[in-house]
């Protein structure tokens, strides 16, 4: 009996994680079609595999400019939220007091909004910074970074302040005993501990930052400037939908995403629960 029950877990875990797939299966097979066959069966296998498709909408998405833009973005938005939200955590477990309580609650707080409350308010902050200030912060890659590290921000240092209260003071204690100034105890003892937690606000927030497609629809308009979601966006007309060169870019889209989660998932699960559980 007991193994009956076990069977059949694994059947529904099986059974799951193949419908939970199957929109990336209509996306793949799709993609080597052309619309005639796309349209007669979604379903059913390419009569002949052919990256035609893909090297058209390489093109039409100037994909290696949208690629470039979308690293940009994705890597050096990831830097800051990684350095700031860390160093942040640290402090604020650290000092450990009503005000650094407050502060932390903030940031907590700030994760429930939906970003489409303040998405337009944003907008008319951001164009006052650039028409009295004249700082560039809309229709520019900068900009984008710095509306990410703020949105991306509060996450990283809830995740954080949960596994920084595991690491030992006492560490931190001996290290500034032999030499080290604040900056060295954190920066050499403090953050190679915080690998796992790290390596989860990554990958989390590759994700998310590499598949938005809101906020650089809102901050970008210059063509030059567009991310992979904004290019993708081309394929879809007013009037007519290129479905077989839009699952090319789709795909396309999505194959780094998965190189980087595949790479770094061993340590996701454990983050996560690091930071979820110690409050």
């Amino acid at each position: 009996m007991k193994r009956l029950w076990k069977l059949f877990i694994s059947m529904f875990i099986i059974m799951f994680s193949l419908f939970y797939l199957f929109p990336i299966y209509i996306v793949v097979v799709n993609s080597f079609k052309n619309r005639q066959q796309l349209y007669a069966n979604m379903l059913a296998a390419p009569d002949a595999i052919s990256f035609d498709y893909y090297v058209t909408a390489m093109n039409k998405m100037n994909f290696l400019r949208a690629f470039g833009n979308s690293l940009v973005v994705t890597v050096v938005s990831i830097a800051f939220i990684v350095a700031l939200s860390s160093m942040t955590a640290w402090m604020l477990v650290r000092t450990n007091n009503k005000f650094s309580k407050i502060i932390f609650f903030v940031f907590v707080a700030t994760m429930i909004i939906p970003f489409q409350t303040i998405m337009m308010p944003l907008m008319q902050v951001m164009g006052w910074i650039r028409d009295t200030l004249h700082i560039p912060m809309l229709n520019t890659l900068g900009g984008l970074i710095y509306m990410n590290i703020g949105f991306g921000a509060s996450m990283a240092v809830f995740l954080y302040h949960g596994f920084i209260k595991s690491v030992p003071i006492s560490l931190e204690e001996a290290a500034i005993i032999d030499g080290c100034n604040k900056f060295k105890v954190f920066w050499r003892i403090v953050f190679p501990i915080l690998k796992p937690t790290t390596v989860t606000v990554m990958i989390l927030d590759v994700i998310w930052i590499w598949n938005d497609y809101l906020l650089p629809s809102l901050a970008i308009s210059d063509k030059a400037k567009r991310t992979i979601p904004l290019s993708t966006a081309s394929f879809f007309g007013q009037f007519t939908i290129e479905w077989n060169l839009a699952m090319a870019g789709l795909t396309l889209t999505i194959i780094p995403v998965i190189i980087f989660y595949l790479a770094a998932q061993k340590y996701i699960v454990k983050g996560v629960a690091a930071g979820a559980v110690k409050l």
